[in-house]
This record gives structure tokens, sequence and C-alpha cells, in this order.
């Protein structure tokens, strides 16, 4: 026990204190690991603050400290008058705010474009909020109830007929261009070498004009009883409404299983008459507003929504018809994606605008708007497809073989399992296809459309505000905007692929 006791050491000191660890989180922390970390990061580091001190700061100074901020006429923003070197005319973009929002849109008709705008928050914000309800019924409304109310909204006018009248006019219109184009190969046939081949071609079309005019008679006889009723629309309408309930009711099950689909047209058609009252669509409607009076923000967001909407299903369909079994619309699908992706926006604008009428028949016009869309839309539905095409490749093989294990048709294996994991891998290329089609649209204004940056040009040719800031003033203002629109969708595209993918990250 001596010798234990006498071998045993007791500190007579403190251990003196150890250096504090280095300090890896927080603003302190992210600037010690992330950006002063090594050499080269302490080398960009102080290039990039250079750059943005190069950059930032006179953007600041341009656009708050020297701003001008109230004033008339463009004397409130020359240098001579305020007596200091002048940076932003704000007074300007307040005198010019109207015109590019609206355009030449009438400014008592304004109120019109407001509750289209409305209506369309109303219906979007609770379709982006995931824990809201209803999402069904809210996605039902957005996508094919807002956009009737918006264009009769926006444009005006009144409906003359419905379901019945219009199948009845779209029939009649194809077979009068089959005619049209036999009529044509039989006038060829005249000053042809091969004159008989194609006057036997040609009367062949004529004949196959004659018999579908035969087999659309009753129908067309019907619309012509229709308008010569006292109410066309509403008995057009009530029509419309028990031929499609009474399908639906059939195609849901008839008596065992169709009463849910037959109560949901009804209601549906109950819905429908009610806005036709109250915007009075059978009384002649709203005012029209032709669309060469649309400009500046409308139009921008017009043909944005309306390309990233309609390119989605147009992608999809694409996508799928590109890997089918079926050689006819693989074909068709490769074909159409190949050509859309090949040509120039600027090209399909110019062709949608100013070509595609002359292939039209004579008594058939469509919108120079309607025209743009639909070329936007095919234009940007190509290059959809091979994004969402990407994320069908992703897809094990398994998955699909596991559904059909389990005896799921086709349609429910690509609806139900393979098409929500492919949408969920390629949300940053949607995203970044939705953004760039959101910019492109400025492109709209070489085919006599006002966008944004259209009106914006049009408000430099006025000499009240013509400074030597304006032009600076008009662009930041506008590359604001853009920049607000992108940047929500970029953001919102990051919340939603983290939501997605929250199996990911355990």
């Amino acid at each position: 026990m001596t010798d234990v006791t006498a071998s045993s050491f007791v500190r007579q000191d403190l251990v003196p204190e150890r250096r504090a660890p280095v300090k890896t989180t927080g603003l302190v922390g992210f600037i010690r690991t992330r950006l002063l970390n090594s050499p080269t990061n302490i080398l960009l580091t102080i290039l990039a603050l250079g750059l943005l001190w190069y950059t930032i700061v006179p953007a600041f100074k341009f656009l708050l400290v020297d701003a001008v901020w109230s004033g008339k006429d463009r004397n409130a923003c020359l240098a001579e008058t305020a007596g200091r070197q002048v940076g932003a005319c704000w007074p300007y973009i307040q005198a010019k705010l109207t015109q590019l929002i609206y355009g030449f849109y009438p400014e008592a008709e304004r109120w019109r474009v407001n509750l289209t705008f409305v209506l369309a928050a109303v219906l979007l914000l609770p379709l982006l909020i995931p824990r809201l309800p209803a999402k069904g019924l809210n996605a039902s409304l957005f996508f094919f109830a807002f956009p009737a109310v918006a264009f009769f909204l926006l444009r005006g006018g009144g409906l003359a007929g419905f379901g019945v009248s219009w199948v009845a006019s779209l029939l009649q219109l194809f077979d009068d261009s089959v005619v049209n184009a036999g009529q044509a190969l039989v006038n060829l046939s005249r000053s042809s070498a091969i004159g008989p081949l194609l006057w036997a071609v040609g009367n062949i079309i004529v004949l196959a004009g004659s018999l579908i005019g035969w087999l659309i008679f009753p129908l067309t006889w019907l619309r012509e009883q229709l308008q010569m009723s006292g109410q066309p629309l509403w008995f057009d309408f009530l029509l419309t409404a028990a031929i499609v309930s009474l399908i639906l009711f059939f195609l849901g099950g008839g008596m065992r299983t169709g009463q849910r689909a037959l109560l949901g047209s009804l209601a549906s058609f109950a819905g429908i008459a009610i806005v036709i009252k109250l915007m009075g669509l059978d009384r002649g409607g709203l005012p029209i507003v032709d669309t060469r009076l649309w400009g500046g923000l409308l139009v921008t967001l017009v043909v944005s929504v309306t390309g990233i909407v309609t390119s989605m299903p147009i992608g999809i369909a694409l996508a799928l018809g590109r890997r089918s079994t079926i050689p006819l619309i693989r074909i068709f699908s490769i074909a159409f994606i190949e050509f859309w992706r090949g040509v120039p926006l600027i090209t399909v604008l110019f062709f949608a605008t100013y070509m595609l009428p002359l292939f039209l028949p004579g008594n058939f016009n469509v919108d120079g708007l309607v025209r743009a869309l639909i070329g936007i839309a095919l234009f940007a539905g190509a290059y959809q497809a091979e994004v969402v095409r990407g994320g069908l490749a992703a897809i094990p093989r398994g998955q699909g073989e596991a559904a059909s294990a389990l005896g799921l048709s086709w349609w429910k294996t690509t609806s139900l399992i393979v098409m929500p994991q492919a949408l969920r891998h390629v949300i940053p290329g949607l995203v970044n296809s939705f953004i760039a089609l959101f910019k492109d649209t400025s492109l709209v204004s070489i085919v006599a459309l006002f966008d944004l940056l259209g009106s914006l040009h049009a408000t430099f040719s006025d000499p009240t505000w013509s400074t030597p800031t304006t032009a600076f003033t008009g662009f930041a203002f506008a590359g604001m905007i853009y920049f607000v629109f992108c940047f929500g969708m970029s953001r919102y595209s990051l919340f939603v692929e983290n939501r997605l993918n929250a199996h990911r990250r355990h």
C-alpha cells in the first residue's frame, strides 16, 4: 500500500485552457469555410466582390439614389433642371404604366383585364399551396372554366350557338374543304400533262365530299332548326347537355355506376348556364375589343400562360407517342418533334401569322393572336416532349412490369405509376422551359403584337418623356418584371422538387 500511495500522482495546478474551436456555422463560419478556405477561393471572392462593386453599386445609385421620383414631363428628368446627375426617371414609368400593362386596351373596359387577373390569382394560388383541399375542383376551374371566361372577358362578344351548332359547323367546314380541294384538282387537270389522273382523283374527292355532306345532313339540318327557333342558344345548350350527359352516363356504367358521371355532367352544365347568364352571352355579351388593341403585360401573360398550359399535354402526348410500339404513331411523333425543334420560333410566328391564312378556306378566319398562340403551343410542346421523354427513360423497367403483374392496364400504369415519377424527375427541365418560353414571348412583337417590351418600345416615341435616361429606366423596369416572374417560378419549382423528393433526404 505504501508503494502504491507513493507512486500515485495528483496534479497540483489547473490544466491550461484549450483554444476555442473554429466556428463553422453562421455568417462567420460561411465566410471561413466557403469563401476564404483556400488561396483560390480567396482570389475568386475578391474578384466577385469587385464585380459586384462595379455593377450593383452603380445600379443601386442609378435606380434609387440619383433617381427622379416626381414630375410631369421630361424637364423633371433633365440634369439642367435638377441641377445634379440624374438617374432613373420614374415619373416616366408612372405616366406610361397603364400602357405597359394594358397596351391600347380601351380605358373604359380595363376593369375586364383587372377582373381577369384577379380570377387567375384566386384560382392559381390555391393550386400552389399543397395543404389546401379540393385540388381536383380547383384544377378543373383553372384549366377548363377560366380560359373560356377569360376569353369572353378580354375579347367580349356573345354566343349564337352551342355544342350541336359548333360540331355541325366544323363538320361542314371540313366537308367544304374536301369538295373545294377536289374541284381544284379538276380545274387543274385542264392544263396539266397528267390531266386524266388529276381529273379522276379530283372527282373521287368531290364524291367523298358529297358522301360526307349526306352523312352530316341530319346534324346541319338540326342546326338550321335551332337557329330558326326563338332562343337558339338555350335550345342548343339544353340539347348538348342532354346528349353529353347521356353519353357520360352510359360510359360510366349506366344504371349501375353511371349516376355519379351524370350528376357531375349536369352540375357542370348548370355552372356553364350560370356563367352565360351572368356575362350576358345570350344577349351579345360585353363589347368586343379587337386583339390588335391588346398589349403590354396583358399580352405577355396571355401568350406565356397559354403556351405553358397547352404545351404540357402536347409534350406528354408526343413523348409517349415517340416511345410507342405502333410504327405510325412513333414516326409521326418523331417527325413532329424534329420538325418543330429544327425551326426557329421567329419562323413559326411568321408562318402562323402570314402564311397560315393562305391554307385556310376563304370563309374561315383565325384571329392573329390565336394564330400566334397555336404556333407557340406547338413549338413549346415539341421541346417539352423531349424533356418528358428524358424522365420516362429514367424510370426503371421494373416499375411497369410490377404494375402489369398487378393487373393494371397500360393507361393506369402510365397515369398512376410511370408518368408521376417521370415528371418528378424532370421538374428542373420543365421549369427551365417555362422560364425560357416566358422570356421568348417578346418575339411576338415582330408580328405586330405589342407585348411588354413592344409597348415599352412604343413609349419611347413620345417626345414628352424623351430624355437620356428614359430608355434605361424603361428597360430596368421591364427587367424587374421579368425577374419577378422568372425567379418566382424558379423558387417554386425548388419547393415542389424538395417536397416530392422528401424520401431521398433520409
